[in-house]
């Protein structure tokens, strides 16, 4: 009867599953047959730019199966989307206005704010009327909404400042007594990725440099602040917000106002008859209090693309971690960038190439690989440019240093040249219930690593010899693209991460300036006017399904918004704390899985972007938190 039971519970769900398929393979092909038609037409309205979720260089693909479960998954905006749109809006006269929904917006890495909140200053500074609204702005959200001609707030939230930085959590003492022997290989002082699997809280060196680094990169967003909004009294709420706040009566929104943080208070409701009355239109006139005639960002995207005359700059992007093999945009597979490149260098003609770095790095394996790529356009005569987005460390370091030169910007995350290695054993752990191993051996090799009897001395020496080689192969790629002496390279990377501004001190970074700047660059060392270049994308295009589940994600984006769901200042910032427990999970992942490869990876750049763990470890999260009652 178990066997009949076992039987018919696996027919079920075979037939499950086909169902899903079904639906997957007829919604995409129905939303094929639709995004046929031409760009949606654009009607006078305010431009309405929901930035809800992340900004980021490259949107990581998108998992079918959250999607049409309906479970919550985080946006992901293409930077260059973004910024593109609002500068079209600047001269465009069906745009009446620009309306940034900072509501749900997560963030990004520091340049990456920053380059949206320039775009958002040129919006202003053409005398188009541009306001935000929130109910509650952090660093992040308020930088971009600082350069907007109004500021609103919702009277029950307000903007709070912590600055970059926070706590890492640290499993040592976890490890030990479950009994995990984690054996670390690793070259470079600074090089702390391992630290939270080594140790109980972080070493000296790694505070050092990491008091350095946030340092610069939270002067970066005060002055900008600054720059923005110079009348406002930052300073105090960064210095002492709990005076300014109980000086309110508790009200923050009050507080900030007072401050000349935001200009006024309203709801939702308030927000859209100010906007309304800037499109002139009356209040009457609408039927839902609180609706405005909205260009929503995805059409208004749809109808100015990229220009494709002139001659073609290739734009080769590296973004995410850096995997072995093939991946999905938002991850940087060594076998995948390899082939856009190399398939581009064929059978496009282009006229030199930017490489665009917006990684942590990750394998050192597939960086290499990555390089080699890079080099066959060199090796064809094109003029290479490095252009560094939020974060080019480690790995993302390693595939810069085939450029002719690097562009970054001040806030940029760069360095951390340093490679390791780490792999976990389980003797402890088993021994703790009477389990042991036991075998014969042939060489000191044989059965090595074994993560169930501990290493031995020859493989311990081997790995770490091997690492060794690879930092030296490192700091030498650095020294030939660099013009350093090997000995000063190493003096500089010891795994330590510089700011943007520090590693153009440094000579790890020749200028500063964005994406545009470097392609600009590019066209002048291929003897071309930049004026008569275009930009060609060395990526995936995105099928049919994908671009239908991107559709499906882009929520109330085409809807008025009058009544969308909002988060209040604290549950905001309590949100970030606990993105950490599922952060907590992929770090326990990434231990269980080990490995030996070299991997030049970057930790402590996770602490200067959105916290947004991966999405297997926010699922795992909520289930555990669930089984709880939390």
């Amino acid at each position: 009867m178990r066997l009949v039971r076992g039987a018919w519970k696996l027919l079920v769900a075979v037939k499950d599953g086909l169902v899903l398929l079904a639906m997957l393979l007829f919604f995409g092909l129905l939303f094929a047959a639709l995004a046929a038609k031409p760009n949606p037409a654009i009607k006078p309205g305010a431009l309405l730019v929901a930035l809800d979720g992340t900004v980021v260089e490259q949107p990581s693909e998108m998992d079918p199966f959250a999607t049409l479960s309906g479970a919550s998954v985080a946006r992901e905006h293409r930077l260059r989307d973004v910024v593109h749109a609002l500068d079209k809006a600047r001269d465009d006269k069906r745009v009446t206005a620009v309306v940034l929904d900072l509501d749900r917006f997560v963030g990004g890495y520091p340049s990456v704010v920053a380059e949206v909140a320039a775009a958002v200053g040129r919006v202003r500074a053409s005398g188009k009327p541009v306001l935000a609204y929130a109910t509650g702005y952090t660093d992040s959200s308020y930088l971009v909404a600082a350069n907007a001609s109004e500021i609103w707030v919702n009277p029950m939230g307000g903007a709070m400042f912590t600055g970059p930085g926070g706590a890492q959590l640290y499993y040592k003492g976890l490890i030990d007594k479950l009994g995990i022997n984690a054996h670390v290989y690793r070259v470079g002082e600074f090089k702390s990725a391992v630290e939270p699997y080594t140790r109980a809280d972080q070493s000296e060196p790694a505070r050092a440099a990491n008091q350095a680094l946030y340092g610069a990169i939270f002067g970066q967003w005060r002055e900008a602040v600054a720059k923005a909004r110079p009348k406002a009294k930052v300073a105090d709420f960064l210095t002492q917000p709990d005076k300014l706040v109980v000086a309110a009566g508790g009200d923050i929104a009050k507080a900030n106002l007072a401050a000349g943080l935001v200009d006024r208070l309203g709801d939702r409701v308030a927000f859209g008859k100010r906007v309304a009355e800037l499109e002139g239109v009356g209040i009457g006139d609408k039927k839902i209090a609180g609706s405005f005639k909205a260009i929503p960002l995805r059409n208004w995207v749809a109808a100015n693309p990229l220009p494709k005359t002139g001659d073609a700059i290739g734009i080769l992007t590296i973004a995410g971690e850096i995997v072995d093999g093939d991946s999905g945009s938002g991850t940087a597979g060594g076998d995948t960038v390899s082939k856009l490149l190399l398939k581009g260098l064929a059978e496009k003609e282009l006229k030199a190439l930017v490489v665009r770095v917006d990684s942590p790095g990750g394998s050192a394996l597939a960086s290499e690989q990555m390089r080699q790529a890079i080099l066959q356009a060199k090796q064809k005569g094109l003029p290479v440019v490095v252009s560094m987005g939020g974060l080019a460390a480690s790995g993302g370091y390693w595939v810069s240093t085939p450029g002719d030169v690097v562009f970054a910007e001040p806030n940029t995350i760069t360095g951390s040249i340093g490679i390791f290695g780490l792999i976990p054993t389980f003797e402890n752990t088993l021994a703790k219930i009477g389990v042991t191993t036991d075998g014969v051996q042939t060489t000191p090799l044989t059965g090595q690593p074994n993560v169930m009897g501990g290493t031995n001395a020859t493989f311990d020496a081997l790995v770490q010899a091997t690492i060794e080689n690879g930092y030296r192969r490192f700091i030498g790629l650095v020294s030939q693209a660099r013009r350093m002496s090997p000995e000063r390279v190493d003096q500089i990377g010891q795994g330590r991460v510089w700011d943007g501004g520090t590693a153009r001190q440094l000579g790890l970074v020749d200028r500063f300036g964005t994406l545009s700047d470097a392609v600009a660059e590019a066209a002048r060392r291929a003897k071309l006017d930049p004026a008569k270049v275009h930009a060609e994308y060395l990526e995936k295009e995105p099928g049919a399904l994908e671009q239908f589940l991107a559709a499906m994600n882009a929520g109330e984006e085409d809807e008025d918004r009058v009544g969308s769901a909002s988060t209040d200042l604290v549950s905001r910032l309590a949100g970030e704390r606990r993105a950490l427990l599922a952060q907590a999970l992929g770090d326990a992942r990434r231990l269980v899985k080990g490995g030996a490869a070299m991997q030049a990876r970057c930790l402590e750049c996770a602490g200067l972007g959105p916290v947004l763990p991966a999405r297997e470890d926010v699922r795992l999260m909520d289930l555990m938190l669930a089984r709880f009652g939390l």
